[in-house]
């Protein structure tokens, strides 16, 4: 099994400026109190995975890092989404809509949205990176690190991951701002999948790396690197 990296070792990584944060569908139709998914809107508030989401949302603007938001929609005629999985087919069901331009697909509190941020949308797929405008942004901004937060972790968050590390990036975890359901089901899928090939660690280790001077860290072991 891989060792755990310190604290120092994830300020190293986590350079402001070269590191993205992404939200995954962190929006209102999703996490928020008239979701779509009234479960995993739960688990992703109950396990405080949506509070910590928004402290890293903070933090990184305070300190400069860019953050990107990935956002879920549909058109409400369908056209051009995906009908060819059953997660597909059961949404287009679903008494909440994710139609662009409603409140469904805004960013949901406690997560803030700055002037500077990123709202990248998407009207098929299940990856937030695959046929999007995501990995461009990312070049563009000269990005080698990209910590992965929000939901689920079912399928969104896993994919992220993968398309991130198959483009060339570090995928981060902090597997407290992850959320999938059943509840028991997201550590398993960060134990035994995203640890694989992701540095797995926490909101606080990465909140700690982004107050401390460069080249200077020093504390306590915070991650599970592949």
């Amino acid at each position: 099994m891989p060792s755990r990296r310190t604290q120092e070792q994830i300020t190293e990584l986590l350079d402001p400026a070269t590191t993205v944060l992404l939200t995954v569908e962190c929006q209102q139709g999703v996490v928020g109190p008239d979701s779509a998914l009234p479960e995993l809107a739960a688990a992703a508030r109950s396990s405080g995975a949506l509070a910590n989401v928004a402290r890293l949302v903070a933090a990184a603007h305070e300190r400069g890092v860019q953050v990107m938001h990935a956002v879920a929609e549909s058109r409400p005629d369908g056209r051009g989404g995906n009908r060819n999985a059953r997660l597909f087919r059961a949404a287009a069901r679903l008494p909440v809509q994710q139609h662009t331009g409603s409140t469904a697909v805004r960013v949901a509190p406690p997560i803030e949205v700055a002037d500077e941020d990123f709202v990248v949308r998407r009207l098929h797929g299940l990856s937030p990176l695959a046929g999007t405008d995501v990995d461009p942004l990312l070049r563009n901004l000269g990005c080698r690190v990209l910590v992965v937060t929000g939901v689920s972790a079912n399928i969104a968050v896993p994919n992220a991951v993968f398309d991130a590390v198959n483009l060339g990036y570090t995928a981060v975890v902090p597997a407290d701002a992850i959320a999938g359901v059943p509840a028991d089901y997201t550590p398993a899928m960060v134990r035994n999948t995203l640890a694989l090939v992701a540095t797995v660690t926490t909101t606080d280790a990465v909140l700690g790396s982004w107050r401390r001077p460069r080249g200077r860290a020093a504390g306590q072991g915070a991650a599970t690197p592949a």
